[in-house]
């Protein structure tokens, strides 16, 4: 059997392949590919923004798909809930080795022995394509009953990205006060979260109008223009907030500049957690003077863990029905259109971009 995927071949070169698709080894699973989700570091890589990629390699690091075949031995995901032919999961993408110190001992991801890519002409579990093949070892989950896929696919692996950084870094607690610096997949996630935590005020910087009329949709209070010049954003989140300023800021723009801003506009005792800077490789300057006035603390988190995987979709299924995650999906293509998502996504223009295997 074979099927579709949207292969990487170097630097800035996609292309359509034709490829082998596996029967699943022990311990595995094949899934048909319903939705792979766009991510702003897959923008990163394909520019080669984010270093060097182990090309060829099929990209696509977000899926929900349909379980075509279960490796010898495997009846539960790996949550222990039991699993068939014909149900829907989502995967952990990243292939970790759980025999080593960060996994063993510090349980904690990524490890020293990581694998993001197989090579395109390998067995694959990229999402991107018609099919993913899950390895052994690599966890996957059954989305609960009435999940939509969308609603999960919308969020992606953004919302396990801020799970994971609550995580490392501190949640949000009932009444804090929040600002978000950027509004594409990872900011939403975090304005989701905050919103849900019970954050006092929750105020969002982007460039993209539909971006910041979705972040309202999800629970921000208020948000302010990445059009205006930086003093006068930070002066309206003063405005807002007072002057002890914000509690937690969030970077979620992906863009070296906002690293300085945040410091800037971060308030006294606060928080400043960075995760959309994974793809952005670079230095910017800082005070760090700041950073003792403020009792400033800085945090920063990427590769969620398997279990924050579980925990955004379960998160993502309980309220698809309170808040509109299924909308948040603006564009889809098809897998030979996956240059056209990419563009639409780096550019701002999606709020959401995904690709759908059944669009030819």
């Amino acid at each position: 059997m074979h099927g579709k995927a949207a292969v990487l071949v170097e630097k800035n070169r996609l292309e359509t392949w034709d490829v082998e698709v596996h029967a699943p080894e022990p311990g595995g699973a094949l899934v048909r590919t319903i939705l792979g989700g766009v991510c702003g570091s897959d923008v990163h890589i394909l520019t080669g923004e984010a270093g060097e990629m182990p090309f060829p390699i099929i990209l696509g690091h977000e899926g929900v798909g349909e379980i075509t075949q279960l490796g010898a031995g495997v009846s539960t995901d790996y949550a222990g809930t039991p699993v068939k032919v014909g149900d829907l999961v989502i995967w952990s993408p990243i292939a970790l080795c759980h025999r080593c110190y960060s996994c063993t001992i510090l349980e904690q991801t990524p490890c020293e022995n990581s694998q993001f890519f197989e090579d395109a002409s390998k067995p694959n579990w990229g999402s991107y394509a018609d099919y993913a093949w899950l390895p052994n070892n690599m966890p996957f989950y059954r989305l609960p009953g009435g999940a939509q896929p969308e609603a999960i696919a919308a969020l992606g692996c953004a919302l396990p990205t801020v799970l994971r950084g609550f995580d490392r870094c501190g949640p949000v607690r009932f009444g804090d006060s929040v600002v978000v610096q950027g509004a594409g997949p990872v900011g939403l996630s975090a304005v989701l979260v905050a919103a849900q935590a019970g954050a006092r005020d929750i105020i969002v910087i982007d460039g993209a109008p539909a971006r910041l009329e979705a972040a309202i949709t999800l629970g921000a209070t208020s948000t302010v223009s990445l059009s205006l010049p930086a003093d006068e954003r930070k002066r309206m989140i003063y405005d807002r907030l007072g002057k002890q300023g914000p509690d937690i800021v969030i970077e979620a723009a992906g863009a070296l500049p906002a690293f300085p801003e945040g410091v800037d506009i971060s308030g006294i005792h606060s928080r400043y957690i960075i995760l959309g800077l994974w793809g952005a490789i670079g230095t910017q300057p800082i005070s760090p003077r700041d950073l003792t006035l403020k009792n400033l603390t800085i945090g920063g988190a990427s590769f969620p863990a398997p279990k924050n995987y579980y925990q955004g979709m379960q998160f993502a299924a309980r309220v698809q029905n309170q808040v509109p995650l299924a909308a948040l999906v603006s564009h889809r293509f098809g897998i030979n259109q996956a240059a056209e998502a990419l563009a639409v996504t780096k550019n701002g223009v999606a709020t959401k971009a995904v690709i759908d295997p059944t669009i030819s």
